[in-house]
């Protein structure tokens, strides 16, 4: 193996620290304790294991968290009046709706609805207009591509005029991605499904992004030596060997990939942990502005 492992799990520590000292700094010289709401709707498993997860880094930084629960068969107008009354909130700063909503419900009406400055999330299309405009910035980036970000910064990987190639074309992962390493000075190719040859891109990609849900799918034989790797996949395959039945893999194949990159995150520990640590670190910004105009 010779790719030098990008730790997540060290970037986030670092990450968290500079945000719960800030938070510190804020209580002692403002009197004021960043806010931070979560709105669950419906039952989904691993959607409470995330809002608890986030809750709990919120007391550990110092911020303060507010849970709202709805029912999954809860209305449009109560979901969307909950963010307004949140909205209202001076003691909320931010507010985060957990993805994916019940079917029933209208997801861009409501992220749309919940006020500009407290888009933690960075999904308001106002920011992501932004974000995607030359001489514009978003008040919030969404938080898995700035922990990717992030990562790519850490391990010194050089971004402009580099080849980046983005698997995947989600707007919580793949489209923010692309227009963060394109402001970096990358030169940026989306790929997907449709994509024809993929491994005509990747071959020629000096940065790598694997957001597309699928297990193992980029292999070492793919890419070309020297590539820096952020695998931000998650999932599950069944493995006997393993007490739960299962292990966690990313969407590249680990071990063949670590044997041609020149850096890659592992899964789990890579990407993952910079997710909730971006989403503290904006809940501090939302905190600042709403502290600036005290």
């Amino acid at each position: 193996m010779s790719a030098k492992i990008i730790d997540g799990k060290k970037v986030a520590a670092r990450v968290r620290d500079e945000v719960a000292a800030a938070v510190a700094e804020m209580k002692e010289k403002h009197n004021y304790t960043p806010g931070l709401a979560t709105v669950l709707v419906g039952e989904d498993p691993a959607s409470a294991t995330y809002v608890r997860s986030k809750q709990r880094m919120c007391e550990r930084l110092g911020i303060r968290s507010v849970g709202h629960k709805l029912p999954a068969d809860a209305s449009q107008e109560e979901v969307e009046s909950l963010v307004s009354k949140l909205n209202a909130d001076p003691e909320i700063n931010g507010i985060l709706v957990q993805l994916p909503l019940p079917k029933h419900i209208d997801e861009e009406a409501v992220l749309n609805s919940i006020d500009l400055e407290k888009d933690v999330d960075g999904f308001h299309p106002v920011n992501i207009g932004r974000l995607a405009m030359k001489g514009r910035d978003p008040l919030f980036i969404p938080c898995t591509p700035a922990g990717c970000m992030e990562l790519l910064a850490d391990a010194g990987v050089d971004t402009s005029g580099a080849e980046a190639v983005i698997v995947g074309r989600s707007n919580i992962v793949g489209l923010p991605m692309a227009m963060l390493l394109q402001k970096a000075n990358a030169t940026v190719t989306i790929c997907h499904s449709r994509t024809k040859d993929l491994n005509e891109h990747l071959k020629r990609a000096d940065i790598v992004v694997a957001a597309i849900g699928w297990a193992e799918m980029i292999k070492g034989n793919m890419l070309k030596p020297g590539v820096a790797v952020i695998d931000v996949g998650i999932n599950r395959v069944d493995d006997d060997t393993r007490e739960r039945g299962y292990r966690l893999v990313g969407d590249v194949e680990y071990d063949s990939a670590a044997e041609v990159a020149g850096a890659i995150t592992p899964v789990p520990g890579g990407v993952g942990p910079m997710t909730i640590a971006m989403l503290m670190r904006n809940t501090f910004r939302a905190a600042e502005i709403a502290v600036a105009k005290q």
